[in-house]
This record gives C-alpha cells, structure tokens and sequence, in this order.
C-alpha cells in the first residue's frame, strides 16, 4: 500500500497488511486528529518503507503518560505513523489517511468509544469495545504470530 503527506515530500509503501486496525474514539485521537476518530493501521516498522523523502519524528504526549514518536513530514507537517511507548519502536501506528488505498482499510475494532461522539454510527456486528482490549482475545493467530516474532527480532 503507498502512503505520502500532502505536499508529497514524504512517500512511503507499507509492504504487509496490517496486523489489526484500530478506531480509536478516545478524546485524545479526537483532539489530535481534530476529528471524530482515529484509523490506524497497526503494522511492524520493518514494513514500512520509505520511497521518497524522510519523516521527522516528534515526540509528543500520550493520552498514557508515556508519550509517542510522531513521523511527519517535514514541509506540510502531515503524520503518516506514530509509535507508543507501550509498542515500542518494533511496531508503527500507519494513518490509513495517508494511504492510497484507504477505502480497502476497515476497522477491525472500534476502542474507547466510551468517548465515541453520539453522532458516530458503528457498523451493526462490529468489534467494539468501551476502553481496550486483550489482543490475545481478539488479533488472529497470523497477526499475533507476526507480533511475536517482531518483538524477538
């Protein structure tokens, strides 16, 4: 899948499938976005690879205390991925925003909708859930296998 910014400075290809994808209805993405949600799309690093250009990572505050590392481009200042501290470096936070092919990417779970804005209408039969969840309980074994090896890489 290729992503970029909006100037264009910064072109990336994320070359697996997303391990799972997040919407995330917490007021934290909602403020940082300026929207009702986030959609990321939970990938390793190493899948993502740059083909133009070079995002400048900001560390910025986290809703967890533990802040997060922001890759924005650094003319238009677009995020493309984030990583938390709680995943580490290993795994990144892809903006499914910033990808061509972001209307193949449907959320997998809808989380913290506890916060979800009354307006927003989740899919009937969605996973969703008030705060987070255990990924052991809901990722497939192919992603928890990726996962797994990723953290022993």
């Amino acid at each position: 899948m290729h992503g970029r910014c909006t100037c264009g400075e910064v072109e990336f290809e994320m070359t697996a499938r997303p391990m799972i994808v997040h919407c995330c209805h917490c007021t934290w993405c909602q403020r940082e976005t300026g929207s009702a949600f986030a959609l990321n799309a939970y990938v390793e690093t190493a899948e993502i690879q740059l083909t133009r250009g070079t995002p400048e990572m900001i560390a910025t505050p986290s809703n967890s205390g533990h802040g997060q590392s922001v890759a924005r481009c650094p003319s238009c200042k677009v995020a493309l991925w984030s990583h938390y501290a709680g995943s580490g470096e290993a795994f990144a936070f892809v903006r499914c925003g910033t990808l061509e092919e972001r209307a193949e990417i449907v959320p997998d779970v809808h989380i913290f909708t506890s916060t979800k804005l009354p307006w927003v209408v989740l899919p009937e039969g969605a996973p969703v859930f008030e705060a987070f969840y255990k990924p052991k309980e809901v990722w497939s074994e192919a992603s928890l296998a990726r996962f797994k090896a990723a953290r022993e890489a």
